[in-house]
């Protein structure tokens, strides 16, 4: 059999990489289409529903990406309430709530991705109930706050700085702090990067690492999630400024000294058990694991009201 040559080779090597590189330069615009959608709210649309798409939606969907209105708040507290604009990466949007009994502390309430203060009154009402009062913040791009932008948890961490600073600088009392998923994870690494010296900490559902909470994205939608997530992932870094592949709340765990309660939903379809019980192994301080059998990934409050209520009041109580 004769030796191809040179020009022979060439050919074959064009035919078989050229189609590979115009994948990876497709791959790669998905991907940034994506990460910019998944950071970035837009002004107008409704909420894309990912879950029992037709076939022809997810491919639509994988190549415009999925559509997160601004989060607008939709009730208003019935508490005693004063409106709060904190100074940090942007203007910060907050209510602060005081209690009718006599004050035991307040609880800086923190929302989850895609969400806002409003959808933290009913975790708040306990709180207020008990003698605690209650500051809600809205994160940079949600409610009453500036930009449309959110980076999952990741400079979300110094507006929870900012957020206890200005009540340690109003208020004497005890300070403790609450957060729901990416609320959560901004709580995390607040106490990495900043050592608050928050009396104790209740977290909810905070996912393992940036990559897991995007992994996930894929498998809800029974995607693979290999190699997109990754690419997605590398864009969502560019396009933010911020490097995602070291957004790590395992890690930050590691800075948690204060008294921590972490809960979990035993049906979370977005965070793994094996990323709480990673997260809970890692915190060296005292703690105390909570899971919720018929919870998901959602307000606990609505399908454990009793529960999630006496466990919160009498940890905060404890501490």
């Amino acid at each position: 059999m004769p030796f191809s040559s040179p020009r022979h080779k060439k050919k074959i090597i064009r035919k078989v990489l050229w189609p590979i590189l115009t994948l990876f330069i497709c791959l790669n615009i998905i991907a940034a289409i994506h990460a910019y959608k998944f950071t970035h709210f837009s002004a107008t649309g409704t909420r894309t529903e990912r879950l029992n798409l037709s076939f022809a939606s997810k491919l639509r969907l994988l190549f415009t990406g999925v559509d997160n209105p601004r989060p607008v708040n939709t009730w208003q507290p019935k508490h005693r309430y004063r409106q709060l604009i904190i100074n940090s990466n942007v203007k910060i949007s907050c209510w602060y709530e005081m209690t009718n009994k006599p004050c035991k502390g307040t609880v800086l309430l923190f929302h989850g991705y895609t969400s806002n203060k409003s959808a933290l009154l009913d975790r708040a009402a306990p709180f207020l109930d008990n003698g605690y009062n209650c500051l809600l913040a809205d994160f940079m791009g949600s409610g009453g706050s500036e930009g449309n932008q959110t980076t999952i948890g990741f400079r979300e961490a110094e507006e929870v700085k900012d957020c206890f600073n200005y009540i340690r600088a109003t208020d004497t009392g005890n300070i403790y702090l609450f957060g729901s998923s990416m609320g959560a994870v901004a709580i995390m690494k607040a106490m990495k990067d900043y050592q608050l010296p928050a009396k104790a900490i209740i977290i909810e559902c905070p996912f393992g690492t940036m990559y897991q909470t995007v992994c996930a994205r894929f498998r809800m939608l029974h995607i693979p999630s290999f190699p997109m997530a990754g690419i997605l992932l590398f864009w969502g870094s560019v396009e933010n400024n911020f490097w995602g592949f070291t957004h790590n709340p395992v890690e930050y765990a590691r800075y948690i000294h204060c008294p921590t309660l972490l809960q979990y939903g035993a049906k979370d379809d977005r965070v793994t058990r094996k990323e709480i019980d990673d997260i809970y192994s890692n915190i060296p301080g005292q703690k105390q694991l909570i899971i919720y059998p018929s919870a998901g990934h959602d307000n606990y409050l609505t399908v454990a009201e009793k529960e999630w209520t006496n466990n919160t009041i009498t940890f905060l109580s404890a501490n």
